[in-house]
């Protein structure tokens, strides 16, 4: 093992592993990647449900959000939601994922309400839902402290928290990009207390924008700490800025060897943290499946129907087939492994 991958960096030895060439840094990624999980990639069979795209903040990076560039408000009822959880079931999907817009209108017991009847109808269906971002949202709405909400969420059946929100850590970048929305510090409380009740979460870092390496790093850095304090994250997620219909307007698009270092670099850096997931969706399934080599040992799930990113450009509306996602990895040299959400291996393909 390299002196690299046996020492914890801080923000100027970790920012210089960017000037280091790709496949030296895949090099190493892989081999922690490897002592972790061997050549196994883990993968879930999901369905995500975007209940709602009208929201009260007006991200610049955002192109899901009703807005000028997405004139389409749109809001699910309760039964919209049941009827494709039903038809999930019956086609022995585990997870639903529920995450939308901070809407002012929809009511804080119309999410309370929505997690405990899919709990009721589905008791051994796992309810991954509400950003941090959205938490501070219903927060801040209702005039609710985070430990009220948080077990509220508890109490009506939601058993894990996804990644969202977090977006870039440092404030001068986040005032830029998605100003009065859950700051950095708020995001990171509120996934502390999660972590004290039990509870599993991911974190993601949405980047490719107009961040700079060096914040990438910064906000490795504080879930590497929060990580040292809590343990509850399961996964970190780098997710890649799409670049349509947003107010960003960035003209040029990051490269792939930028996303890989990104993800080589992340592996090395996180050390707390067990899985590093190459999210297909922002990714691409071609550039996700490559970052297998640069320390990624998760590619999220089949996902099925998938809003927030392909509004942007992603090519992630439908989903992908089950079978198709396990010939690309076994083809990709990988053993393609179905987890559950708390990663517990279910089945090796």
């Amino acid at each position: 093992m390299t002196k690299i991958a046996r020492e914890r960096l801080g923000v100027s030895e970790a920012t210089a592993l960017y000037e280091k060439d790709l496949f030296e840094l895949g090099e190493i990624a892989d081999g922690i990647r490897r002592r972790l999980h061997g050549d196994k990639t883990y993968f879930n069979i999901n369905r995500h449900i975007n209940p709602t795209n009208v929201c009260k903040d007006v991200c610049k990076f955002c192109a899901y959000s009703a807005s000028r560039k997405n004139p389409n408000p749109y809001t699910m009822s309760h039964d919209d939601i049941l009827r494709i959880v039903d038809d999930i079931v019956l086609r022995d999907i585990k997870e639903v994922h529920i995450v939308s817009a901070h809407n002012p209108d929809t009511g804080l017991q119309w999410y309370l309400d929505i997690f405990r009847k899919i709990k009721q109808q589905h008791p051994q269906l796992h309810v991954k839902a509400l950003t941090a971002a959205e938490v501070h949202f219903l927060s801040e709405q209702y005039g609710k402290s985070y430990d009220e909400i948080l077990d509220l969420m508890v109490e009506n059946g939601v058993d894990s928290m996804p990644g969202g929100g977090a977006e870039i850590f440092d404030e001068g970048v986040r005032d830029y990009i998605c100003k009065g929305k859950v700051t950095s510090e708020q995001w990171l409380e509120i996934h502390r207390k999660w972590h004290q009740r039990g509870k599993k979460s991911n974190v993601t870092m949405l980047f490719g924008h107009v961040e700079e390496r060096k914040h990438r790093i910064d906000h490795m850095l504080r879930i590497r700490d929060l990580q040292d304090e809590t343990g509850g994250f399961n996964c970190f997620i780098p997710l890649v800025y799409q670049p349509e219909n947003n107010f960003l307007n960035i003209k040029e698009f990051i490269t792939a060897n930028e996303i890989l270092k990104t993800m080589a670099i992340s592996r090395i850096v996180l050390d707390n943290v067990p899985n590093l997931k190459a999210y297909w969706v922002t990714s691409t399934v071609n550039l996700a499946l490559v970052a297998q080599e640069f320390g990624a040992n998760d590619l999220d799930g089949t996902i099925e129907k998938e809003s927030i990113n392909s509004a942007a450009g992603a090519k992630s509306a439908n989903g992908v087939n089950l079978e198709e996602f396990v010939h690309l990895i076994k083809e990709s040299g990988f053993s393609p492994v179905e987890r559950d959400s708390l990663y517990n291996e279910l089945k090796v393909w």
